[in-house]
């Protein structure tokens, strides 16, 4: 009843009929013929997450199991004179404590920032950097030994912003990475943008500033680790990225890879906070090790917010050219970030605060510097979105001011310049489908924005932003040319399918988009499928759940292997059933011909005849990406298979006498390519709106300086769920939201991503908003109600209604790191950091199919 309804809706709205196009690899047609694919369904591991069956790692408990707790520096910056655990050893129930010394080898998670220790030796860098690990029979224990262990600090300066770590070159947090306290420097340009600003009517300086926060998990991270009976090591941990956790374990205790597997649990809420390598991971790893006993760790809550990894918080500068129509003629943006005490994920979060925005609008002509520093703050890392939020919130926001001069609605601006589908940026990003036309008309249509926009009284406002993000990353953190993803079926007599694979199920439902996809192509019901998956021993590597990959990917991967079993069992049914495998069909959990649906055999006796013709059937699929045209060093971050595309309409209501922002409503669209399970899509959808709600009025990972005669600490300023304000279910505004369906060739049965891309749009949409409500623009996130009062009063004292950054710190970029592009006068090579690239195509060259 439901696929009647859904084909009578799409047939009666034009607008969402398919474009005519080659069909989508996994289908005979774009649409006819699907039964699993694009069907609202209950996720397949929903009954045991509802029923609290599903098995987190705090749930795993093991005989002789001891608990591991972690001791804390107390200091931002400081060096490490002594420390003396004899009191601590013997309280007690403690059996080991261990400290720098027993865990030497640094690791991280990008090869070029290996800045990390499990226990800090000489140098702590940061407010919870963990210096000592004391394991006992209980956890209680464990907590009272921490108080009896001895440190004797040297305590340094402290470095507490990117302006002080500019002009602060002692004492250095590392001493790796640029001069001073800079840890990347980048600068890169396509085309030549002065010239481009020559060209333009108008010329639009602004800066921004993003707060930082944090990714508030529902679960806290957690890990258990065991010597098996064979003497190598099992760990079960809350990780998004099993086999980058393997890497570093393997490194750091010094075992060879094939003696260690890594199990990654159902993690509670991920958002990127879980895809770093933790101390607690190889700690208890190493105890373990050591004691020949079971050994489990879970972080209070307090010590997940010094794990962090959170949102960097980033100062920009956008200077844009345009045309009287809109159009722009050049762009130049500037990234100030704080980067924290730890490299983490923080060089591809530099390229990433500026590789996208040439996605979704046509730039011309682009330049990017981006500027990352270590402070003495927990490390910044990926949250949702990985460093592409901070500067989409700046040039929404300055789109809307742009607009308001040209005397152009903003919607209307935003249809003039959008990027063309299956083109080359000017950074080399090559693009897949683009919708972004149709979603800003399907949100200014279902929000009556025409109607609203400047319209409704004061006090209420409508605001409209856009985005794009990745549909999986284009190069693997650790270049090589392995795949970047791997799923193998094991067929079972009884007429059940096994899929292994190395992805990890987040709660973002990517068992779901596995399990659809076999079942799919199979034609069987997606419960007669099992899962195991994030367990480096059992399935094919997978990169992680990270940078919205795992559909794409992992999905490519489970459909090529599904593809590989059909043709097996489809050989063998055509020799019983004496016909072309052409005509076989595989549905309802069969296996007939088309001509004649009543001759045919069971799913299950198709593999029975499967495996008597063919030994034991089973089948492997793999997927890497294309290649990029980026042809120059930090051409690794950004491209994409595909990228996604997002359109958001916010409604707002400002209490004048307050400040306090109430959202009544969104409007979103997203292009998601295909829905493969319509329910979990929408919830995507609505998560991104609500933690992108969180971030544009209240989240804030924020910082005090404490009285040198307390403590010298710079101490996290919310380190509880009371105190760092997030969205309740009582915030949460009504969502309407529109899937914009274009079957991408790229995905699996045309799909894209959906789990970061519409978490973008709302913090501009917010800002735009309270903009129409009030007429004050708030060019920092979070607006606060102290903030917006400031700016109102502003506004009565009639200067500028504003409240945001005032200026830009120089920084001294080399020029020595631009790009001088070929098509308009370079000498045809990339130059940047430290080395030539080879000679680059012309532009017209990478057009060309």
């Amino acid at each position: 009843m439901l696929r009647i309804a859904s084909r009578w809706l799409r047939e009666m709205m034009p607008e969402q009929k398919e474009k005519s196009k080659p069909p989508v690899a996994g289908s005979d047609s774009n649409r006819e013929g699907l039964r699993v694919i694009g069907t609202p369904r209950r996720r397949v591991d929903g009954r045991a997450k509802v029923t609290g069956q599903t098995r987190f790692a705090d749930d795993i408990f093991l005989p002789r199991m001891t608990h591991c707790k972690l001791l804390r520096s107390p200091y931002p910056h400081a060096s490490i004179r002594k420390i003396d655990a004899s009191r601590a050893l013997a309280h007690p129930g403690v059996y080991l404590v261990l400290t720098g010394k027993d865990l030497p080898i640094q690791y991280g998670i990008l090869p070029v920032s290996q800045d990390e220790q499990a226990l800090c030796m000489d140098h702590v860098r940061h407010v919870g950097d963990p210096i000592a690990a004391v394991i006992a029979r209980e956890e209680l224990t464990a907590f009272e030994a921490l108080d009896l262990i001895d440190v004797d600090y040297e305590i340094l300066p402290t470095i507490s912003n990117p302006e002080e770590a500019l002009v602060t070159r002692e004492p250095r947090i590392h001493e790796y990475g640029e001069e001073g306290n800079i840890h990347k420097l980048v600068a890169l340009e396509f085309g030549n943008v002065e010239h481009g600003f020559v060209e333009a009517d108008e010329i639009f300086e602004d800066t921004f500033f993003y707060q930082g926060s944090t990714h508030l998990p529902i679960e806290q991270h957690a890990s258990v680790a065991i010597k098996d009976p064979d003497g190598k090591l099992t760990i079960w941990s809350s990780t998004q990225t099993p086999h980058y956790l393997h890497r570093a374990l393997a490194k750091v205790l010094e075992m060879p890879p094939a003696h260690i597997r890594v199990i990654a649990t159902p993690n509670g809420g991920g958002f990127g906070g879980k895809s770093d390598p933790f101390n607690h991971e190889i700690v208890v790893a190493k105890a373990a090790l050591l004691l020949d006993r079971p050994v489990k760790i879970c972080l209070t809550r307090e010590e997940v917010f010094y794990c962090h990894r959170g949102r960097h918080p980033v100062l920009m500068k956008f200077k844009t050219g345009v045309k009287k129509d809109g159009a722009i003629t050049g762009m130049h943006l500037q990234t100030l970030i704080d980067g924290g005490a730890y490299g983490s994920y923080g060089v591809a979060s530099t390229y990433y605060t500026g590789a996208l925005q040439t996605t979704t609008y046509h730039i011309p002509r682009y330049r990017f510097e981006g500027c990352r520093t270590f402070t003495n703050k927990p490390p910044c890392g990926p949250k949702r979105g990985h460093g592409t939020p901070q500067p989409r919130f700046g040039q929404e926001v300055q789109l809307d001011k742009i607009a308001e001069k040209l005397q152009i609605d903003p919607a209307d601006l935003r249809l003039r310049i959008t990027e063309a589908p299956n083109t080359v940026t000017a950074n080399f990003l090559r693009l897949g489908t683009v919708n972004l036309s149709e979603c800003i008309r399907r949100v200014v249509r279902i929000s009556d924005w025409k109607n609203k926009f400047r319209k409704l009284p004061e006090g209420r406002g409508v605001g409209l932003a856009c985005s794009a993000y990745l549909s999986g990353a284009g190069l693997p953190i650790y270049w090589n040319k392995m795949p970047h993803s791997g799923v193998q079926l094991k067929f079972d007599r009884g007429g059940g399918v096994s899929i292994f694979c190395g992805a990890t199920e987040i709660g973002q439902g990517s068992d779901d988009v596995l399990a659809g996809i076999v079942a799919e192509v199979l034609g069987i019901d997606p419960f007669d499928i099992r899962l195991f998956t994030g367990d480096t021993d059992l399935g094919p590597v997978d990169l992680g759940s990270y940078s919205s990959r795992v559909t794409l990917m992992a999905g490519n991967a489970a459909l090529q292997a599904a593809e590989r079993g059909k043709a097996l069992l489809a050989e063998a049914v055509a020799l019983k059933l004496e016909v072309p495998r052409e005509r076989l069909r595989f549905a309802g959990r069969r296996v007939f011909d088309s001509t004649a649906p009543e001759s045919g055999v069971s799913f299950a006796e198709a593999i029975c005849l499967a495996e008597a013709r063919f030994g034991t059937v089973g089948t492997v699929g793999s997927y890497t990406p294309p290649k990029s045209p980026a042809l120059y060093k930090g051409g690794g971050v950004g491209p994409s298979p595909t990228y996604s595309y997002s359109a958001a309409v916010v409604q707002v209501e400002v209490n004048p006498v307050t400040g306090w922002v109430h959202v009544p409503r969104v409007w979103i669209a997203h292009d998601i390519g295909r829905a493969l399970n319509p329910t979990l899509v929408r919830g995507q959808v609505e998560g991104s709106v609500y933690m992108g709600l969180g971030e544009a009025l209240m989240e804030e990972q924020e910082f005090r300086r404490l009285p040198k005669r307390l403590s010298h600490a710079l101490v996290h300023k919310f380190p509880s769920m009371l105190e760092y304000k997030s969205p309740t279910s009582l915030d949460m505004p009504e969502v309407v939201t529109e899937l914009v369906e274009d079957p991408d060739p790229r995905g699996p049965f045309g799909a894209k991503e959906v789990g970061q891309g519409p978490l973008l749009p709302i913090m501009p949409a917010v800002a735009n908003a309270v903009y129409d409500a009030v007429g004050v623009r708030i060019d920092e996130v979070p607006i606060t109600p102290e903030k917006l009062m400031k700016a109102l009063a502003e506004k009565k004292a009639g200067r500028e209604a504003r409240f945001g950054p005032d200026h830009f710190p120089r920084v001294n970029w080399p020029e020595a790191l631009r790009i001088p592009p070929p098509w308009e006068g370079g000498d045809g090579n990339a130059v940047n950091d430290v080395h030539r690239e080879k000679p680059r195509l012309s532009k017209e060259k990478v057009l060309a199919p």
